[in-house]
């Protein structure tokens, strides 16, 4: 289908969908999630053919694990939609409302965006997270995955499709944008007359081209290079523990750690025991001075730390390691070099946590707890489309709330303007 076509269809669709029940909306989850379940040997089948290209094509581990299916996946897939449908639906939501002098009420109220283009690469589990999230909010979706994921995206969208007719709605509310040329992406980029949002999953080359090329407003659901500090004050068992599930549990997604920084006084005791457990792990280190010291034994998984690495997002079995000198130089490092993603620090001095969570400018702060928690899914929202690292209009994972826009209604009884 040429994409004028696909993005008229989609607009068409989007207006069906902003008048639907949440009853009506949430039998089609419901339905979706049956139909994964039900085709998932055909879903694996087509995926298979995606890893056998991606392992000729010489793709990174990391890139692999991300577009990698199983059954426990497609479940996953059918539990986040079930959970989208058990949710409370935004729209038609009063955010607010007063009366005026004049005797007019005015509400603020949740409604659609109308059509939501999602850009995004590995991952095919985007696609039924971007399809339930956009339909419960009354939105029609446009994907445009990724060239590595292309026989997953589209079985997945075919099934999607085929739920959405058994439920009454319309299949053109989840297309997908099958073509692999460049071309055809810069052509969707253009459609402002049909597309009202733009979201891209993936990495910051991604952002990069489409803020650049995009007529249609941009949402940065992209760019994690995120940071843990462990404070002088932190519980080293515990720093341990955070430490290596935030790298290890799953090194390739964006709320993986990339840098730890450690405060001087506690790096004599920490350094050499998150090292050895990260060594033993296979994770490769990239240290500064202070901390390679530290480490005991000559290891071929420990390098000297470059200005390269603290800017590096891995997603990978990697990791930039620096001592400073406490939190405000931890402030500094972060300031400096992360993206505005996830970042953590390990303290037990309230002070320091009050200093760190006012001042370190990301989506997400943690104190004493992993970085991996960045998701929608783990924060009670069913699923979510992506995290936006920007402050317009949503910052965080990208929910049902954030899949929403308002407008005003105004209700009189023959009111004029003297």
């Amino acid at each position: 289908m040429k994409i004028k076509d696909l993005c008229i269809n989609a607009k068409t669709a989007s207006r069906e969908l902003a008048a639907l029940t949440p009853a009506a909306k949430n039998r089609a989850l419901n339905e979706i999630a049956v139909a994964l379940e039900r085709r998932t040997a055909e879903i694996l089948r087509e995926n298979r053919d995606d890893v056998k290209e991606g392992k000729a094509a010489r793709l990174s581990g990391a890139f692999m694990d991300r577009l990698m299916l199983d059954e426990d996946r497609i479940r996953e897939m059918a539990w986040s939609l079930r959970s989208i449908a058990s949710l409370p639906d935004p729209v038609g939501e009063i955010v607010d409302g007063w009366r005026l002098d004049n005797g007019m009420e005015v509400k603020k109220v949740r409604v659609p965006f109308g059509v939501v283009a999602v850009i995004y690469e590995a991952r095919p589990n985007v696609t039924a997270d971007a399809a339930g999230l956009c339909l419960k909010t009354g939105n029609a979706v446009i994907l445009r995955g990724g060239s590595a994921s292309l026989h997953s995206i589209r079985m997945l969208t075919e099934v999607i499709n085929g739920a959405l007719i058994d439920a009454g709605l319309p299949a053109h509310a989840v297309s997908l944008v099958e073509s692999r040329d460049r071309g055809h992406l810069k052509q969707l980029l253009q459609m402002s007359d049909y597309i009202d949002l733009v979201i891209p999953r993936g990495g910051q080359a991604l952002k990069e081209y489409l803020v650049k090329n995009s007529k249609i407003p941009v949402i940065y659901a992209a760019g994690g290079n995120c940071h843990i500090f462990v404070d002088a004050s932190a519980d080293v068992e515990k720093a341990v523990r955070i430490v290596v599930n935030a790298k290890v549990q799953r090194p390739g997604v964006c709320n993986s750690v990339e840098t730890l920084l450690v405060h001087e006084d506690v790096a004599g005791q920490f350094v050499p025991l998150v090292a050895r457990e990260l060594l033993e792990r296979k994770v490769k280190l990239y240290a500064d001075a202070g901390s390679r010291a530290l480490i005991k034994g000559k290891n071929e998984g420990v390098a000297d730390a470059t200005e390269e690495h603290y800017a590096t997002e891995f997603l990978d079995l990697e990791l930039a390691v620096r001592i400073v000198g406490g939190v405000d130089e931890a402030i500094e490092h972060i300031t400096r070099y992360g993206t505005g993603h996830s970042e953590a620090i390990i303290t037990d001095d309230l002070e320091n946590s009050r200093r760190f969570t006012a001042r370190v400018d990301a989506a997400c702060v943690y104190v004493n707890a992993s970085t991996r928690f960045t998701d929608g899914g783990q924060f009670g929202m069913g699923a979510e489309i992506g995290i936006s690292t920007q402050k317009l209009h949503a910052r965080g994972p990208l929910g049902l709330r954030e899949m929403t826009s308002t407008k005003y209604v105004i209700t009189g009884d023959g009111q004029v303007r003297g």
